[in-house]
């Protein structure tokens, strides 16, 4: 059952959501850059306005809401806190991929769940000899009768630690050379799945990244999503990416406004700066890039909405892999971003390399966007391989 009469409006869960942000994240950085568990008793206004998982689609009693509509809601969650907004969109993920390649009886039992209880979900792909390489994974799945049978250990997974379920990528025990791989839906109470710690992160310290385990973990064969387990993971990185990127445009409007207010009272050769060409400029060109920046996240959603909506989405997802659109968006926004944080920081002087102000825990967000569901040096070379070497090349 949904939790409204009638899914929300774009423009009404935009609005909402910038209330939320504005009213319970925004102001409370030193607490949220403390280090302590993620504050999910925060984000449980919106669970009952129907918008803590926005995206699932309304059969599962969800608000049903397009990647294009998800651009400006995140762009505000990150504006009041970047760690908070990642907490809140990682989850598309994981449940993306359980909407386009889980069996019917998966989607309505775990999907319907997430929208009725406000949960969570997680991807757990990394590993340590597997990072952004995950052809290399040494987490391995084992048939055994009805059931499949998981054993390994995973390095970073947000959410993880108090997620409800978990989708855990491995590939088949005793493969070597032509290995198969596999996406699998483990309940996270499950019994060998091991939480074995929470990574201190120098960023986005509201959100919760762990270390887990598992040993002879079993879970139904039907819990195995259809389809190639590194393709899925391929799929359900685009939405991810493309919001990830949103976080550096929320964190860069944050540091705009705060440079714009600084500026409104800060003198200098007898003029306040706002006065001073010099720092004028650097403002313009913070709102050119902060522009170019909701642009192009705008235009790669628009296209993830436009497979979404055809005729058969996961089949579509699964011949074009990773979007041109998803990956340069995740790198330009992480690139641009990082260039409005540092600028920021520099406008401040030497009070910007200290921790009275806000903007250091902006940069450590910002950087963030470059390094998560892999770093860009990795994301040029898939790009060149991808779409760049002449057609008969690429792989």
């Amino acid at each position: 059952m949904p939790l409204y009469d009638r899914p929300p409006a774009p423009a009404e869960a935009l609005q909402a959501v910038r209330e939320f942000a504005r009213t319970t994240l925004l102001g409370h950085d030193a607490d949220f850059d403390s280090g302590a568990e993620p504050p999910l008793a925060l984000y449980e206004p919106l669970h009952k306005m129907g918008l803590l998982n926005w995206w699932l689609p309304t059969e599962y009693g969800g608000a049903g809401l397009g990647l294009a509509d998800s651009i400006d809601l995140v762009s505000e969650l990150a504006y009041a806190d970047a760690g908070s907004a990642f907490t809140l969109l990682i989850s598309i993920l994981s449940s993306s991929m359980v909407s386009l390649y889980g069996s019917p009886e998966l989607k309505e039992r775990f999907l319907t769940a997430m929208t009725r209880e406000g949960g969570y979900s997680a991807a757990l792909g990394s590993e340590q000899a597997a990072g952004s390489e995950l052809i290399n994974l040494a987490t391995t799945l084992t048939r055994r009768g009805d059931d499949v049978v998981l054993n390994g250990e995973k390095m970073f997974s947000t959410n993880s630690g108090f997620a409800d379920y978990l989708v855990v990528f491995a590939r088949s025990a005793g493969d070597k050379k032509g290995a198969t791989y596999h996406a699998v839906l483990v309940p996270r109470d499950t019994p060998g799945v091991q939480v074995v710690k929470r990574w201190d992160m120098i960023g986005l310290r509201s959100a919760g990244t762990y270390q887990v385990s598992f040993t002879d973990c079993v879970v139904p064969s039907g819990h195995v999503l259809n389809g190639p387990g590194l393709k899925i993971i391929e799929v359900g990185l685009n939405s991810s990416r493309i919001l990830i990127g949103t976080i550096a445009l929320g964190v860069a409007r944050r540091i705009r406004d705060l440079c714009l207010d600084y500026a409104m009272t800060k003198r200098l050769g007898g003029r306040t700066l706002i006065e001073n060409a010099v720092f004028a400029g650097k403002l313009g060109q913070m709102e050119m890039q902060i522009d170019v920046m909701r642009n192009q996240c705008l235009a790669a959603a628009t296209e993830y909405d436009a497979i979404m909506a055809t005729a058969d989405p996961a089949a579509e997802f699964l011949q074009r892999g990773a979007l041109r659109s998803a990956l340069t968006t995740k790198m330009f926004c992480g690139q641009t971003g990082w260039q409005v944080a540092t600028v920021g920081s520099e406008m401040f002087g030497g009070l910007g390399y200290t921790t009275e102000l806000p903007i250091a825990k902006y940069l450590r967000d910002t950087r963030a966007v470059t390094i998560v569901e892999a770093g860009d040096d990795v994301l040029r070379e898939l790009v060149f391989r991808r779409f760049v070497l002449p057609a008969n090349r690429r792989i």
